[in-house]
């Protein structure tokens, strides 16, 4: 179809002030190109950056501010230059909207890492227009960063795969660390966490879920697979578990200490941080120097990985687990979120719910 010319209306939920509660807020959507794809949304996840971001909890909010960044839906309208997508297709978006292209990270197809890159909502488009994200009833999304969904995939399913799944899959593909028979730890059994333990097992790790009381150990082991559980209070078996994970995937989003989850790398494992935290970590450095192991980092996935995760999901025959809200209940699932009172991803039937005269 040709160049969508014509600002667009559209109707979302946004946060207004740092008090982080949401209402109906009507907007229009930046100006669209050629390359530009409409989108209807059908879900969006609900992430806890997105708390963070209502709440100016990271001191970079800018208001009104619509959030949202797991987004699947369907496409309504295509750029004349989009070849990617069809009108009718269910496709995903997710927090990404914008990267230089010229960049190192751009260049190696691991756009995340662009120090350009534009987020979906609370930045500001290249047109200078502000971004909004997915808890709205439209959003326009260039080609490049929207993914292909496998057919026969689950939207709602698929909508907590585009942050917090491929967050988890990338730094095990990048890390090397997808071959079966290895040993890890998931610490923080959240949105995050819960898909650590399912990607991992499903590449034949031993997955020992660490969390600070044996609260989750029912359904860490029963509901989710995971093989073992270790309580990081229990000094007794923290102990009897140094030394044996090759890896730990930290998604634990508020200050914490470092030493007692190092102590559990062996040789050469890495503690691999997920958690957004504003607040200095600390250790000390005997902990890293006497095993060689690395404190590293690693920020969602690219585009490439993210549709390399969604197929893997497919093949594996995977299965999240998610509670669908509406978007009227969106404020109370934020409080929800904040207590870790959700098992594990609140997805939002953005097309289902009124968004509107409430």
């Amino acid at each position: 179809m040709g160049s969508l010319e014509a600002e667009r209306t559209t109707v979302g939920w946004a946060a207004r002030d740092p008090s982080g509660i949401l209402s109906p807020y009507t907007f229009t959507l930046r100006n669209t190109g050629p390359d530009d794809v409409y989108i209807k949304v059908h879900y969006c996840g609900v992430c806890h950056t997105d708390v963070h971001q209502v709440k100016n909890d990271l001191g970079m909010s800018n208001y009104p501010m619509v959030p949202g960044h797991e987004v699947v839906g369907e496409v309504l309208e295509v750029g004349s230059d989009v070849t990617r997508f069809t009108v009718g297709e269910i496709v995903g978006a997710g927090l990404l909207v914008g990267c230089c292209k010229k960049c190192t990270a751009c260049q190696s197809d691991i756009e995340q890492y662009c120090k350009k890159k534009i987020w979906n909502y609370n930045d500001v488009y290249v047109d200078g227009k502000p971004t909004q994200g997915g808890f709205a009833e439209t959003i326009i999304v260039e080609q490049k960063f929207v993914v292909k969904i496998p057919e026969g995939m689950a939207p709602e399913q698929v909508a907590p795969l585009l942050c917090a799944a491929v967050t988890v899959y990338s730094p095990l593909s990048h890390f090397g660390l997808k071959e079966s028979g290895l040993r890890g730890g998931i610490l923080g059994l959240g949105g995050v966490g819960h898909m650590g333990v399912i990607i991992a097992k499903a590449m034949g790790h031993h997955v020992t879920v660490i969390s600070s009381s044996d609260r989750k150990k029912k359904e860490a082991i029963e509901d989710l697979g995971a093989d073992a559980y270790l309580v990081s209070s229990d000094t007794t078996s923290m102990q009897e578990a140094a030394d044996s994970l090759d890896y730990i995937i930290d998604t634990v989003p508020v200050g914490h200490p470092l030493e007692p989850y190092l102590s559990l790398l062996k040789l050469d494992g890495k503690l691999i941080l997920m958690g957004v935290i504003n607040t200095p970590l600390q250790f000390i450095t005997p902990m890293v120097m006497l095993g060689r192991r690395s404190i590293t980092g690693s920020f969602i996935g690219s585009i490439k990985e993210t549709e390399e995760m969604l197929e893997f999901w497919k093949e594996k025959g995977l299965t999240s687990m998610i509670e669908i809200v509406n978007m009227d209940y969106i404020n109370k699932a934020f409080e929800r979120l904040e207590k870790n009172d959700v098992r594990y991803r609140f997805v939002v039937d953005v097309k289902g719910s009124k968004l509107i005269d409430q």
